[in-house]
C-alpha cells in the first residue's frame, strides 16, 4: 500500500466486521493439526489487507500473529439438473499462523464438538 491509498483510506473498521467466521471444513481442519504453529482459517472482508487481518486477529482473540496469508475465492456458476444456473459469490480466505504457545480455545472446542459428532 502506497502513501496515496493510504491516505484515502481513513475509516478503520472495528476487528467484528473484519473477520466475519472461522471456516471449519475438512482441510482446514487438516491446516490446523499439521504443524506445532497452530493456523487457523477465517473468511474474511473483501477489502481488509493483512495488516488489518493481523490486527484483528490480535485484538479478538488475545493472541501474537506470526503470519498471514491471503486466499481470493472467485465467483462461480453452479448448475442444478442441468438447466438451474446459480452463482456462488466471491471472498476472501485468511490463514493466520499463530506465534508458538498461542491457541484460540474457542475455535478448538468447535473442532472437538464436530468429532465428537461424527
Amino acid at each position: 500500500m502506497n502513501k496515496q491509498q493510504s491516505k484515502l483510506r481513513k475509516v478503520k473498521l472495528p476487528p467484528s466486521e473484519i473477520i466475519l467466521n472461522p471456516v471449519l471444513s475438512e482441510k482446514a481442519i487438516r491446516i490446523m493439526n499439521q504443524t506445532k504453529l497452530k493456523k487457523y482459517v477465517f473468511k474474511v472482508l473483501k477489502s481488509a489487507n493483512k495488516t488489518d487481518i493481523k490486527e484483528a486477529v490480535e485484538k479478538l482473540f488475545d493472541v501474537k500473529v506470526h503470519k498471514v496469508n491471503i486466499i481470493n475465492i472467485p465467483s462461480k456458476t453452479k448448475y442444478y439438473r442441468y438447466r438451474y444456473k446459480y452463482h456462488k459469490p466471491s471472498y476472501k480466505k485468511a490463514v493466520v499462523t499463530l506465534k508458538e504457545g498461542y491457541n484460540i480455545p474457542s475455535i478448538d472446542s468447535s473442532i472437538e464438538k464436530e468429532k465428537t459428532r461424527e
